[in-house]
């Protein structure tokens, strides 16, 4: 028994991602020309200036990691290069990876205390 095959790029899976992707650079299109000017073109971690030369290696970063949230006030974006765009994105991950997406807490803080009971041991052997 044969199975009929359909054409590469004819499959619903193949439509809804090529219609994602669609979508997705058209929203991307809308938030970034209003961020580009609504914000100087620098980058907000290196400060890195830009130009009409170079501002294509300027991201707008979403600080919630919500690419759908595109407040009309902008409060949500903000300039980076592409550097440190990257590398926001890796340290959200590795904070993800250990349980850490708190975009506000500094990844360096220590939150384990081994102590924390040590008091309590002490007063059982007195």
């Amino acid at each position: 028994m044969s199975q009929k095959k359909s054409p590469p790029g004819d499959s619903k899976l193949d439509k809804i991602v090529a219609e994602a992707h669609k979508n997705r650079a058209r929203r991307e299109q809308g938030y970034r020309e209003k961020s580009l000017g609504m914000y100087p073109w620098v980058c907000g971690r290196c400060s890195r200036e830009f130009t009409r030369a170079n501002v294509h290696e300027l991201t707008v970063h979403h600080r919630d990691h919500n690419h759908d949230n595109n407040p009309e006030d902008g409060s949500n974006w903000e300039l980076l290069c592409v550097y440190c765009h990257d590398n926001e994105h890796a340290r959200y991950l590795d904070g993800e990876s250990v349980g850490n997406t708190d975009a506000s807490k500094d990844s360096s803080q220590v939150t384990h205390n081994p102590l924390a009971g040590l008091g309590e041991l002490l007063k059982k052997d007195d």
